[in-house]
């Protein structure tokens, strides 16, 4: 047994789910799972196919990107991650793919509309889209850069990260994370998902309003709010 054993089956799970759910084709993307009290987090080995993935291929990373435990190269977005972690406190799980729908809004270089309901379950703002990095962040730690292309992206817009919980990194792909590594493939899912009712819809009606502000509070705060009432 290892102190490490239950974040390398967190996140061996989570990757796991990724092509279940199809959010990735091949190797196209990756979870990781953090311990905070031990200023870790397990992640998916590089290019290693998702069907021969195991617990104890997850790779320990600290949150300085640098390789505590394993035998394996991990992820090349690592960097990435253990900005995120360094930076964000309260979350304990991220996931990162190129799933079709939201990765063609990045490379769209365009946020996501909230037309809908569905949309306003989760977020009562558009999906963000960082613009596309600067080429001397790119000439430098390029995945160490992307950390904070996420995080400045979203603090110049005066998004919280604990409420918005995803971004689309423009002409890259979409981050997701949460409090926990389930939580991140959950938000992925959801972002896939609205980003393909909201392609759908403008292709159908190009000139689709936003939804309307009242119907954004309702339904956020239905589920969210202090008299929520969704759920059991």
């Amino acid at each position: 047994m290892s102190k490490y054993d239950h974040i390398q089956k967190q996140a061996c799970k989570a990757n796991m789910e990724l092509p279940r759910l199809n959010l990735v084709i091949f190797t196209f993307g990756n979870v990781s799972a953090a311990d905070r009290d031990l200023g870790v987090f397990a992640i998916k080995p590089s290019g290693v196919p998702y069907e021969d993935l195991s617990p104890e291929k997850m790779v320990i990373v600290d949150f300085d990107g640098k390789v505590v435990k394993g035998k394996l190269r991990p992820s090349s977005d690592t960097k990435t991650h253990a900005v995120l972690y360094k930076e964000w406190p309260e979350i304990a799980g991220i996931c990162h793919t190129h799933s079709t729908y939201a990765t063609a809004w990045a490379q769209s270089q365009r946020c996501i509309p909230i037309y809908g309901t569905t949309h306003a379950d989760h977020k009562t703002v558009d999906i963000p889209c960082a613009p596309p990095m600067h080429d001397d962040r790119i000439k430098g730690d390029y995945e160490y850069q992307t950390g904070y292309q996420i995080i400045d992206h979203l603090k110049e817009q005066g998004l919280s990260y604990q409420e918005v919980e995803m971004i689309l990194v423009g002409n890259h792909a979409p981050f997701t994370w949460g409090k926990t590594a389930e939580k991140a493939v959950y938000n992925s899912a959801v972002l896939e998902s609205i980003a393909q009712m909201a392609y759908l819809t403008e292709q159908i009606n190009p000139k689709a309003a936003r939804l309307k502000e009242s119907l954004i509070k309702k339904h956020y705060d239905r589920k969210h709010g202090p008299d929520s009432y969704y759920g059991q």
